[in-house]
Protein backbone atom coordinates (compact mmCIF):
# COMPACT_ATOMS: atom_id res chain seq x y z
CA UNK A 1 0.00 0.00 0.00
CA UNK A 2 1.18 3.89 -0.07
CA UNK A 3 0.15 5.75 2.81
CA UNK A 4 0.40 9.64 3.22
CA UNK A 5 0.29 10.19 7.45
CA UNK A 6 -0.87 13.46 8.11
CA UNK A 7 0.63 14.91 11.60
CA UNK A 8 1.60 17.79 13.88
CA UNK A 9 4.86 17.70 14.13
CA UNK A 10 4.89 18.36 17.91
CA UNK A 11 2.19 16.30 19.42
CA UNK A 12 1.91 16.23 23.11
CA UNK A 13 4.57 18.97 22.89
CA UNK A 14 7.91 16.44 21.63
CA UNK A 15 9.09 17.10 18.23
CA UNK A 16 8.74 13.99 16.46
CA UNK A 17 11.38 14.58 13.88
CA UNK A 18 14.17 15.48 16.37
CA UNK A 19 12.71 12.97 19.30
CA UNK A 20 10.57 10.54 17.33
CA UNK A 21 8.10 8.73 19.73
CA UNK A 22 5.08 6.41 20.58
CA UNK A 23 2.12 5.72 18.18
CA UNK A 24 2.77 9.15 15.92
CA UNK A 25 6.51 7.47 14.82
CA UNK A 26 5.90 3.53 15.79
CA UNK A 27 2.60 3.04 13.43
CA UNK A 28 4.19 4.81 10.35
CA UNK A 29 8.05 3.14 11.05
CA UNK A 30 6.65 -0.28 11.08
CA UNK A 31 4.16 -0.30 8.19
CA UNK A 32 7.29 0.96 6.21
CA UNK A 33 8.95 -2.17 7.93
CA UNK A 34 5.90 -4.60 6.62
CA UNK A 35 6.74 -3.42 2.90
CA UNK A 36 4.01 -0.17 2.55
CA UNK A 37 5.87 2.68 0.85
CA UNK A 38 4.85 5.75 4.04
CA UNK A 39 5.00 9.60 3.22
CA UNK A 40 4.87 11.89 7.09
CA UNK A 41 4.01 14.83 6.25
CA UNK A 42 4.10 17.23 9.71
CA UNK A 43 2.93 20.85 10.59
CA UNK A 44 4.80 22.86 12.87
CA UNK A 45 3.18 25.03 14.75
CA UNK A 46 6.57 27.12 15.22
CA UNK A 47 8.96 28.14 12.63
CA UNK A 48 10.38 25.59 11.07
CA UNK A 49 11.53 25.39 7.94
CA UNK A 50 10.83 22.96 5.21
CA UNK A 51 12.36 19.48 5.32
CA UNK A 52 12.42 16.68 3.11
CA UNK A 53 14.24 13.75 4.33
CA UNK A 54 13.97 9.86 4.34
CA UNK A 55 14.74 8.01 7.03
CA UNK A 56 13.61 4.78 9.06
CA UNK A 57 12.03 3.79 5.44
CA UNK A 58 9.71 6.83 5.90
CA UNK A 59 9.65 9.76 3.62
CA UNK A 60 9.83 13.14 6.26
CA UNK A 61 8.56 16.03 5.42
CA UNK A 62 7.72 19.06 7.28
CA UNK A 63 5.71 22.74 6.72
CA UNK A 64 5.38 25.47 9.28
CA UNK A 65 1.87 27.32 9.80
CA UNK A 66 3.88 30.62 10.29
CA UNK A 67 3.90 33.25 9.01
CA UNK A 68 1.15 32.78 6.46
CA UNK A 69 -1.05 30.11 8.45
CA UNK A 70 -1.55 26.35 6.93
CA UNK A 71 -2.04 27.17 3.47
CA UNK A 72 1.92 25.76 2.52
CA UNK A 73 0.73 22.61 4.47
CA UNK A 74 -2.44 22.29 2.44
CA UNK A 75 -0.91 22.74 -1.08
CA UNK A 76 2.20 20.38 0.32
CA UNK A 77 -0.18 17.76 1.02
CA UNK A 78 -2.48 18.16 -2.27
CA UNK A 79 1.23 17.69 -4.22
CA UNK A 80 1.57 14.95 -2.79
CA UNK A 81 -1.34 13.11 -2.95
CA UNK A 82 -1.77 14.23 -7.23
CA UNK A 83 1.78 12.94 -7.41
CA UNK A 84 2.27 9.69 -4.97
CA UNK A 85 -1.38 8.43 -5.73
CA UNK A 86 -2.17 7.27 -1.95
CA UNK A 87 -4.16 4.18 -1.30
CA UNK A 88 -4.93 6.06 2.20
CA UNK A 89 -4.26 9.00 3.32
CA UNK A 90 -4.28 8.85 7.13
CA UNK A 91 -4.67 11.80 9.79
CA UNK A 92 -3.88 11.43 13.47
CA UNK A 93 -2.61 13.33 16.29
CA UNK A 94 -5.33 15.88 16.68
CA UNK A 95 -9.27 17.03 15.06
CA UNK A 96 -7.55 19.08 12.11
CA UNK A 97 -5.26 16.00 10.93
CA UNK A 98 -8.94 14.14 10.45
CA UNK A 99 -11.04 16.53 8.75
CA UNK A 100 -7.99 17.62 6.21
CA UNK A 101 -7.36 13.66 5.62
CA UNK A 102 -11.35 13.43 4.65
CA UNK A 103 -10.96 16.17 2.76
CA UNK A 104 -8.17 15.39 0.40
CA UNK A 105 -9.48 11.78 0.06
CA UNK A 106 -12.78 12.98 -1.25
CA UNK A 107 -11.52 15.91 -3.56
CA UNK A 108 -8.91 13.20 -4.91
CA UNK A 109 -10.99 9.92 -4.81
CA UNK A 110 -8.99 7.94 -2.73
CA UNK A 111 -9.63 6.72 1.24
CA UNK A 112 -9.38 8.13 4.56
CA UNK A 113 -8.54 7.05 7.91
CA UNK A 114 -8.31 8.67 10.62
CA UNK A 115 -7.03 7.49 14.19
CA UNK A 116 -7.39 9.09 18.10
CA UNK A 117 -5.71 8.80 21.18
CA UNK A 118 -8.00 11.10 23.07
CA UNK A 119 -11.64 12.76 22.97
CA UNK A 120 -10.13 15.78 20.72
CA UNK A 121 -13.52 17.55 21.68
CA UNK A 122 -12.18 17.84 24.91
CA UNK A 123 -9.73 20.21 24.16
CA UNK A 124 -11.69 22.85 22.67
CA UNK A 125 -15.26 22.42 24.20
CA UNK A 126 -16.67 25.66 23.02
CA UNK A 127 -15.33 25.31 19.09
CA UNK A 128 -19.07 24.23 17.68
CA UNK A 129 -17.71 24.33 14.11
CA UNK A 130 -14.64 22.25 14.38
CA UNK A 131 -16.75 19.65 16.26
CA UNK A 132 -19.01 19.58 13.20
CA UNK A 133 -16.21 18.95 10.89
CA UNK A 134 -14.81 16.27 12.83
CA UNK A 135 -17.99 14.35 13.13
CA UNK A 136 -18.63 15.02 9.29
CA UNK A 137 -15.30 13.99 9.02
CA UNK A 138 -15.58 10.47 11.01
CA UNK A 139 -18.42 9.66 9.34
CA UNK A 140 -17.32 9.85 5.75
CA UNK A 141 -14.07 7.89 6.62
CA UNK A 142 -13.43 4.66 5.71
CA UNK A 143 -11.80 3.61 8.25
CA UNK A 144 -11.64 5.04 12.12
CA UNK A 145 -9.20 3.70 14.70
CA UNK A 146 -8.80 4.68 18.56
CA UNK A 147 -6.53 3.90 21.29
CA UNK A 148 -9.51 1.86 23.33
CA UNK A 149 -12.97 0.84 23.60
CA UNK A 150 -14.52 3.69 25.51
CA UNK A 151 -12.81 6.06 22.57
CA UNK A 152 -14.43 4.10 19.85
CA UNK A 153 -17.54 3.72 21.60
CA UNK A 154 -17.97 7.24 21.96
CA UNK A 155 -16.54 8.19 18.42
CA UNK A 156 -19.21 5.41 16.88
CA UNK A 157 -22.05 7.81 17.58
CA UNK A 158 -20.88 9.78 14.87
CA UNK A 159 -20.76 7.02 11.83
CA UNK A 160 -23.78 5.19 12.77
CA UNK A 161 -23.47 1.47 11.03
CA UNK A 162 -19.86 1.44 10.75
CA UNK A 163 -16.85 0.25 12.75
CA UNK A 164 -14.26 2.12 14.62
CA UNK A 165 -11.42 -0.54 15.29
CA UNK A 166 -9.07 -0.57 18.90
CA UNK A 167 -5.15 0.42 17.91
CA UNK A 168 -3.88 0.67 21.73
CA UNK A 169 -1.10 2.52 23.24
CA UNK A 170 1.81 0.90 24.07
CA UNK A 171 5.38 1.87 25.51
CA UNK A 172 8.38 2.23 23.14
CA UNK A 173 10.83 -0.01 23.14
CA UNK A 174 13.04 1.87 25.62
CA UNK A 175 10.61 0.85 28.26
CA UNK A 176 12.28 -2.38 30.10
CA UNK A 177 12.88 -4.09 33.42
CA UNK A 178 16.34 -2.53 34.42
CA UNK A 179 18.34 -2.78 37.87
CA UNK A 180 16.82 -0.58 40.26
CA UNK A 181 20.18 -0.02 42.46
CA UNK A 182 22.11 0.97 39.62
CA UNK A 183 18.97 3.29 38.32
CA UNK A 184 19.05 4.65 41.57
CA UNK A 185 23.27 5.46 41.69
CA UNK A 186 22.17 7.16 38.69
CA UNK A 187 19.87 8.95 39.27
CA UNK A 188 21.04 10.18 42.81
CA UNK A 189 17.83 8.37 44.54
CA UNK A 190 18.29 7.00 48.17
CA UNK A 191 19.14 3.61 48.00
CA UNK A 192 16.77 2.24 51.41
CA UNK A 193 13.74 4.97 50.47
CA UNK A 194 10.56 3.54 48.96
CA UNK A 195 9.97 5.73 46.51
CA UNK A 196 6.44 6.39 44.42
CA UNK A 197 7.21 8.03 40.82
CA UNK A 198 5.01 10.82 38.63
CA UNK A 199 5.82 11.53 35.19
CA UNK A 200 4.04 13.79 33.47
CA UNK A 201 2.42 17.27 33.24
CA UNK A 202 2.46 19.22 36.97
CA UNK A 203 -1.22 20.26 36.50
CA UNK A 204 -4.52 19.84 38.93
CA UNK A 205 -6.59 19.00 35.55
CA UNK A 206 -4.61 15.07 36.00
CA UNK A 207 -4.97 14.52 39.37
CA UNK A 208 -2.19 15.55 41.23
CA UNK A 209 -3.52 17.03 43.96
CA UNK A 210 -4.69 13.40 45.04
CA UNK A 211 -1.65 12.43 44.91
CA UNK A 212 0.61 15.12 46.98
CA UNK A 213 -2.50 14.75 49.69
CA UNK A 214 -1.98 10.79 49.81
CA UNK A 215 2.26 11.60 49.60
CA UNK A 216 1.72 13.75 52.96
CA UNK A 217 -1.00 11.24 54.53
CA UNK A 218 1.75 7.89 53.69
CA UNK A 219 4.83 9.59 55.13
CA UNK A 220 2.96 9.67 58.41
CA UNK A 221 3.03 5.65 58.35
CA UNK A 222 5.64 5.07 56.41
CA UNK A 223 8.63 7.75 57.12
CA UNK A 224 10.80 6.44 54.25
CA UNK A 225 8.54 6.58 51.89
CA UNK A 226 9.14 9.92 49.02
CA UNK A 227 7.25 11.00 46.52
CA UNK A 228 9.45 11.91 43.16
CA UNK A 229 7.84 14.12 40.52
CA UNK A 230 9.35 14.92 36.99
CA UNK A 231 7.67 17.01 34.24
CA UNK A 232 6.69 20.70 33.97
CA UNK A 233 5.20 21.94 36.68
CA UNK A 234 1.94 24.57 36.70
CA UNK A 235 2.82 27.79 39.06
CA UNK A 236 -0.74 26.99 40.68
CA UNK A 237 1.14 23.42 41.57
CA UNK A 238 2.64 23.92 45.77
CA UNK A 239 4.88 20.80 46.08
CA UNK A 240 5.18 19.17 50.07
CA UNK A 241 8.60 19.95 51.35
CA UNK A 242 9.34 16.26 51.34
CA UNK A 243 8.48 15.61 47.57
CA UNK A 244 11.13 15.69 45.32
CA UNK A 245 11.07 17.32 41.61
CA UNK A 246 13.11 16.51 38.91
CA UNK A 247 12.10 18.66 36.42
CA UNK A 248 11.79 18.02 33.10
CA UNK A 249 14.10 15.39 32.11
CA UNK A 250 16.22 14.30 28.92
CA UNK A 251 14.18 11.39 26.95
CA UNK A 252 16.81 8.69 28.34
CA UNK A 253 16.53 9.33 32.06
CA UNK A 254 12.71 8.56 31.59
CA UNK A 255 13.41 4.66 31.75
CA UNK A 256 15.90 4.94 33.96
CA UNK A 257 13.55 7.18 36.49
CA UNK A 258 10.68 4.67 36.04
CA UNK A 259 12.62 1.84 37.38
CA UNK A 260 14.14 3.54 40.15
CA UNK A 261 10.61 3.37 41.92
CA UNK A 262 8.40 1.38 43.77
CA UNK A 263 5.34 1.69 43.07
CA UNK A 264 4.02 5.02 39.88
CA UNK A 265 1.04 6.86 40.68
CA UNK A 266 -1.04 7.33 38.02
CA UNK A 267 -4.30 9.79 38.70
CA UNK A 268 -6.62 11.54 36.38
CA UNK A 269 -10.13 12.99 36.65
CA UNK A 270 -13.43 11.68 35.58
CA UNK A 271 -13.57 14.61 32.92
CA UNK A 272 -14.48 14.74 29.56
CA UNK A 273 -10.72 14.42 28.98
CA UNK A 274 -10.70 11.70 31.36
CA UNK A 275 -13.34 9.36 30.98
CA UNK A 276 -11.08 8.69 27.11
CA UNK A 277 -7.93 8.85 28.04
CA UNK A 278 -5.32 6.27 28.20
CA UNK A 279 -2.24 7.31 29.67
CA UNK A 280 1.41 6.58 27.91
CA UNK A 281 2.91 6.80 31.10
CA UNK A 282 0.70 4.12 32.43
CA UNK A 283 1.75 1.78 29.79
CA UNK A 284 5.33 3.01 30.27
CA UNK A 285 5.24 2.00 34.35
CA UNK A 286 3.88 -1.35 33.36
CA UNK A 287 5.94 -2.18 30.84
CA UNK A 288 9.26 -1.51 33.35
CA UNK A 289 7.14 -3.99 35.77
CA UNK A 290 6.41 -1.48 38.51
CA UNK A 291 3.29 -2.01 40.75
CA UNK A 292 1.29 1.03 39.52
CA UNK A 293 -1.87 2.74 41.30
CA UNK A 294 -4.07 4.46 38.57
CA UNK A 295 -7.60 6.16 39.33
CA UNK A 296 -10.18 3.79 38.12
CA UNK A 297 -11.84 5.74 35.40
CA UNK A 298 -12.92 3.21 31.70
CA UNK A 299 -9.91 3.19 30.03
CA UNK A 300 -7.50 2.50 33.31
CA UNK A 301 -9.55 -0.66 34.17
CA UNK A 302 -9.51 -1.54 30.59
CA UNK A 303 -5.65 -1.21 30.61
CA UNK A 304 -4.71 -3.14 33.47
CA UNK A 305 -7.95 -5.58 33.36
CA UNK A 306 -10.14 -4.55 36.07
CA UNK A 307 -7.01 -5.28 38.85
CA UNK A 308 -8.46 -3.76 41.53
CA UNK A 309 -5.19 -3.82 43.18
CA UNK A 310 -3.99 -1.23 40.77
CA UNK A 311 -6.69 0.87 40.90
CA UNK A 312 -8.02 3.60 42.96
CA UNK A 313 -11.12 5.93 43.67
CA UNK A 314 -11.80 8.81 41.24
CA UNK A 315 -11.54 11.86 43.64
CA UNK A 316 -10.12 10.00 47.15
CA UNK A 317 -6.70 10.41 48.02
CA UNK A 318 -7.35 8.66 51.09
CA UNK A 319 -8.16 5.21 48.79
CA UNK A 320 -5.24 5.99 47.04
CA UNK A 321 -2.73 6.02 50.64
CA UNK A 322 -4.51 2.59 51.57
CA UNK A 323 -3.40 0.88 47.95
CA UNK A 324 -0.39 2.47 47.72
CA UNK A 325 0.68 0.77 51.24
CA UNK A 326 0.11 -2.04 49.65
CA UNK A 327 1.08 -1.77 46.03
CA UNK A 328 4.83 -0.67 47.78
CA UNK A 329 5.05 -4.58 49.07
CA UNK A 330 4.67 -6.05 45.35
CA UNK A 331 7.92 -5.85 43.85
CA UNK A 332 8.65 -5.99 40.60
CA UNK A 333 4.83 -7.17 38.52
CA UNK A 334 4.65 -9.39 35.10
CA UNK A 335 1.45 -7.56 33.79
CA UNK A 336 -0.95 -10.07 31.55
CA UNK A 337 -1.61 -8.74 28.13
CA UNK A 338 0.72 -5.65 28.15
CA UNK A 339 1.28 -5.54 23.96
CA UNK A 340 3.61 -3.27 21.95
CA UNK A 341 4.03 -1.04 19.20
CA UNK A 342 4.33 -4.37 16.69
CA UNK A 343 0.53 -5.38 17.64
CA UNK A 344 -0.73 -1.87 16.90
CA UNK A 345 0.83 -1.64 13.78
CA UNK A 346 -0.42 -5.04 12.83
CA UNK A 347 -3.61 -4.40 13.83
CA UNK A 348 -3.49 -0.85 12.11
CA UNK A 349 -1.99 -2.58 9.14
CA UNK A 350 -4.86 -5.38 9.24
CA UNK A 351 -8.13 -2.60 9.35
CA UNK A 352 -6.19 -0.86 6.37
CA UNK A 353 -5.64 -3.93 4.23
CA UNK A 354 -7.89 -7.07 5.98
CA UNK A 355 -5.58 -9.53 4.48
CA UNK A 356 -2.87 -8.47 5.96
CA UNK A 357 -1.43 -10.70 9.26
CA UNK A 358 -2.07 -10.14 12.13
CA UNK A 359 -1.15 -11.81 15.44
CA UNK A 360 -4.77 -11.60 17.18
CA UNK A 361 -7.97 -11.10 15.86
CA UNK A 362 -8.33 -6.64 15.92
CA UNK A 363 -10.89 -5.44 18.47
CA UNK A 364 -13.74 -3.81 16.78
CA UNK A 365 -16.77 -1.38 18.35
CA UNK A 366 -20.00 -1.89 16.49
CA UNK A 367 -23.24 -1.56 16.53
CA UNK A 368 -24.14 -4.96 17.85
Amino acid sequence: MKILMLCKRRPQGRDLFTRPYGRFFHLPKLLAEAGHTVYLLLLSYLGDPPLRVERDGITWLSESIRPYGPARYLRKAAEIVKAFRPDWIVGFSDTYFGIIARHLAGRHQTRAAIDAYDNYESYLPWCFPLHRAWRNALKEAEVVTAAGPQLAHLLQAHRPGRSVHVVPMSADPAFMPLDRPACRARMGMPAGSRLIGYCGSLTEGRGIGDVLLAAETLARDIPDAQLVLSGRKSRKIHLPPKVKWMGYLPDPDIPVLLNCMDAVAVPNRLSAFGRYSYPVKLYEAMACGIPVLATATEPSKWILQNQAMFLANPDDPFDMVRKLKDVLQLGRIVYPGIGDWTIGARKFEQVLEPGAAAPEKAEICGDT
